[in-house]
């Protein structure tokens, strides 16, 4: 039992905290808890069905016979009707109206709610012909519909995420409505404001309700999230926390450090901070409490490492498959840009635990087994990684020289293959006990053997190997590779219990089997139901998706945020990140990431674009992600933080302050990634790659060592101060460079044509332009262009899709008088086009690289030999402290 001030929680307790929030508080009996259950199986079936080959191989099959007349094939728009009636009618049957509600059954109003809401969603497949006939136009009959379905649609989301993004969509509805009667003059008004405007906009097109965040959840998100569930299922949960404990457990603070590295294996199940929280931290927790932190810290850890789930590719809380949709970048491009942050993140909060456990001089847990030497390990590691190696290019080069022999037939070669794997996998497994769940509050723990441990689930391991191979490498789209994943773990399920059970001859295969079958089942139960508040949340999400673009708010927004920032960029990042973190507030990952990227990231990427600041919109649409998953951490609404100390049996906010202590590094990263891109591996090479990973490690730890306030021993304030500055320096060496050796030259306008007549092609070219925006404002801002192919200046400039004209006159530019060079015509869909520039704007200034410049990377030199001066300074003080400990 685990104790908090005024309440006592128990497992179940802590289990009902879960489903409150991720799948529903309702537990009724009889007729109605079958109806759920099937109704959940029934979905993720659909869901498999969806994301799969089959409805085409059917669909011929249909067509061969004569029957291609039958459609069984889903197009994206049904398919989204589909999943968002199946979310509602689950919504209103698992979640309780009121705390007074009746939890064990069902009330009338509630199944009356659920019918009259599938009827709604479904509403596009009832009336498909006729919604296409009238599109645009909607009559009485569409508004009601769309009215009820809102409401219908606003009042599920209050039951299954809180008020929260309630009041947010409601409050953009209603401006949506009254901004049409603000005056003219305040710059949030609008004119797009009729009822049957607003509701053929959010639930009769796909640019609302039923809009790009809904289609990610059905076509990406739920498989994604099935494929957790099912993984959680078959043991790999466990298998992961126990892995990491054998590993770490015995170092200073282990249960903290394993509870870092087990809850960072555990984002790869699951898609909530809070259900990481709980499952990772029933049993890290009181571990951490056994070997000296306080409840609040050690909430605290488990709150930053699970929060940090979700930002560890390749899931990243669901929202990588939104951010493919609206950065439009490949999967496999995505992660690669994600990778480092989130990797050197959990680094960081590995060695936060470490100075933790060093400042109360910590001691870790008793290993089960004799510790080998160093030299060992370090071999065992070396060769561990060569066979890795050995095996991904085995595994590469058979795949395509299989692809080649017999492309008709590869795909069941590699299926028998992938089964021969497997039963190798599990006969080494049938050597070792199955992993059980311990008891952390137990008189006596001791660290399980790294030995059995790791052998004990090494086939889990396969599904999450086919899941990454098919989306790094051989480049399915996400629904498709976890579609693979999905069934791979399905086939686990039925099948590890009585193999396991054929292999060490225990018998009773038949009754393995039938276990094994209810554990699909469930699984497939369970992860529907996880899914219910993220198909309602990416519905109710596309509501203020749809009401800033009928409205503009985006524009308006980028204004006003220009305005209080007056024109200074890192003051424009404070104000987007306390704004997200505002927007985030008491939302799930999910739907926090639709808010937040909806409004702020074009915030971003205008006011930068006015102030010189260029950015990468991949790098834009992380700030904001990052700033928004912070919510989850800070007070008062942290829910993570409430759920770690109902288990820890600490006080809520100081752990949510402690926790927000801990992430400050998580805090720091998206700001870095805005100023200096090589962090998101944009555009560079291996060998550049692997000096980036090393230089940003040592540099986050040298941040934390700072925020910390404590390296080889307490620093002083002057050494807090350096420890800062070195960071700094490792993460921009550009911003000092730039001060020794410049990377940029000004020419003046007039000169632009001859200038790029002689640049290298493929150079970057920076232009500043004034002009008027589309609201008729005087803006100036910052264009990025490629210097194009061409056999002279003025055919390069006509390349790039430019007119430009001598305007006879002089313009003052910074106190200069210059030549006034104005664009007469930007082709449309050129590159001048799609980077912001068009007719009649004015050049002030064009900028081109400097050659021979010194490399920035030269900065790391004297940054790196400070620390190294420091850490001998440190140490040196360490050691006279012990020695005069040691006399006294």
């Amino acid at each position: 039992m685990l104790e908090t001030k005024n309440k006592t929680f128990d497992q179940d307790d802590l289990q009902d905290m879960v489903a409150a929030n991720d799948s529903g508080g309702r537990n009724p009996y009889g007729f109605t808890k079958k109806l759920i259950f099937g109704v959940a199986i029934l979905w993720s079936l659909f869901q498999i069905y969806y994301a799969s080959p089959l409805p085409f191989v059917f669909q011929e099959a249909l067509r061969t016979i004569g029957l291609g007349s039958i459609n069984v094939v889903f197009d994206d728009t049904k398919a989204r009707s589909i999943h968002l009636a199946f979310a509602l009618f689950l919504a209103y049957l698992s979640y309780p109206a009121f705390k007074s509600s009746p939890i064990h059954r069902v009330p009338v109003q509630d199944w009356i709610f659920a019918v009259v809401a599938v009827f709604c969603a479904s509403y596009y497949l009832f009336f498909y012909d006729s919604l296409i006939t009238r599109f645009g136009a909607p009559n009485t009959q569409d508004i009601v519909v769309g009215i009820i379905g809102i409401l219908l649609l606003l009042e599920a989301t209050r039951r299954s995420l809180g008020l929260p993004l309630v009041i947010i969509a409601t409050v953009f509805l209603l401006y949506n409505y009254f901004g049409q009667y603000f005056p003219s003059d305040w710059i949030i008004s609008h004119r797009t404001g009729s009822l049957s405007h607003i509701i053929n906009q959010q639930w009769i097109t796909t640019e609302g309700v039923f809009g790009v965040a809904l289609g990610v959840s059905t076509k990406y998100v739920f498989l994604f999230v099935l494929f957790g569930a099912l993984l959680d299922k078959a043991g790999a949960g466990n298998y992961f926390i126990k892995t990491a404990f054998a590993y770490l457990g015995h170092f200073r603070g282990g249960p903290a450090k394993a509870a870092v590295v087990a809850s960072g294996l555990t984002g790869l199940i699951s898609g909530s901070s809070i259900a990481n929280v709980v499952t990772t931290g029933t049993f890290t927790i009181p571990m951490m409490k056994r070997v000296g932190f306080s409840a609040e810290k050690a909430g605290a850890v488990e709150v930053a490492s699970s929060v940090n789930g979700q930002i560890m590719p390749p899931v990243m809380g669901a929202a990588a498959f939104l951010m493919i949709e609206y950065v439009n970048m490949p999967y496999n491009q995505l992660i690669t840009h994600a990778f480092l942050p989130a990797v050197i993140s959990y680094i960081a909060l590995v060695y936060i635990v470490h100075l933790e456990a060093c400042k109360m001089n910590l001691q870790g847990l008793e290993r089960a087994d004799a510790a080998k030497p160093w030299v060992i390990s370090l071999l065992r590691a070396l060769g561990s990684f060569i066979t890795i190696c050995v095996l991904y290019f085995a595994i590469e080069y058979g795949l395509s020289w299989i692809k080649q022999v017999s492309p008709e037939h590869s795909l069941a070669i590699v299926a028998v293959i992938v089964s021969a794997v497997y039963l190798f996998l599990l006969k080494r497994v049938s050597r070792f006990k199955d992993l059980e769940i311990d008891d952390p509050n137990s008189p006596v723990v001791k660290l399980p053997s790294v030995k059995p441990t790791v052998n004990a689930g090494l086939h889990f391991l396969l599904p999450v190997v086919i899941l990454i191979w098919c989306l790094m490498i051989e480049r399915m789209s996400p629904g498709l590779s976890a579609f693979w994943g999905s069934i791979a773990l399905c086939f686990i399920l039925l099948t590890q219990r009585p193999i396991l059970h054929f292999y060490r001859k225990q018998g009773e295969i038949w009754r393995a089997t039938k276990q094994g079958f209810n554990d699909l089942v469930t699984g497939l139960e369970s992860g529907a139901r996880n899914m219910i508040g993220i198909g309602i949340a990416t519905s109710t999400a596309g509501i203020i998706v749809g009401v800033v673009a009928l409205t503009g708010f985006g524009v308006q927004l980028s204004s006003i945020i220009e305005f209080l920032s007056m024109g200074n960029i890192l003051l424009m990042l404070i104000l987007v990140a306390m704004f997200s973190l505002i927007l985030g507030m008491g939302l799930p990952t999910t739907a926090n990431y639709i808010v937040v990227s909806s409004l702020m990231a074009a915030v971003i990427v205008e006011v930068g674009r006015q102030n010189g600041l260029i950015v990468p919109l991949v790098a834009v649409h992380l700030f904001v992600f990052y700033f928004g998953i912070m919510a989850d951490v800070t007070p008062p609404v942290g829910l993570a933080s409430f759920a770690a100390a109902a288990v820890s049996g600490g006080k809520p906010i100081q752990t949510g302050l402690i926790a927000f202590a801990y992430s400050l590094r998580t805090a720091l990263l998206p700001f870095l990634f805005i100023f200096n891109t090589d962090l998101l591996l944009i555009d560079i090479g291996l060998l550049k790659g692997i000096i980036v990973f090393i230089i940003s490690t040592i540099a986050i730890l040298a941040f934390t060592a700072a925020s910390m306030r404590y390296f080889f021993h307490h620093n002083r304030w002057w050494e807090t101060v350096l420890l800062l500055l070195i960071s700094f320096m490792l993460f921009r060496p550009g911003f000092f460079m730039e001060y020794i050796s410049p990377t940029e030259r000004y020419i003046k306008p007039v000169h632009m044509v001859e200038e790029i007549a002689n640049a290298p092609v493929g150079e970057r070219l920076t232009m500043k332009v004034a002009g008027i925006n589309q609201y008729g404002t005087p803006i100036e801002f910052f264009a990025q262009l490629k210097v194009p192919q061409g056999n002279s200046g003025q055919e390069r400039v006509q390349n790039l899709g430019l007119t430009l004209l001598n305007a006879g006159e002089k313009i003052e530019v910074d106190g200069e008088m210059i030549d006034k060079i104005i664009i007469d015509d930007a082709q449309m869909d050129s590159e001048a086009s799609k980077a912001g520039l068009n007719w009649d704007q004015t050049i002030l200034y064009v900028a081109l690289p400097r050659h021979n410049t010194l490399p920035k990377e030269l900065m790391f030199i004297p940054a790196l030999a400070l620390l190294a001066g420091l850490a001998f300074i440190q140490r040196r003080r360490k050691l006279l402290s012990e020695r005069s400990n040691s006399y006294v």
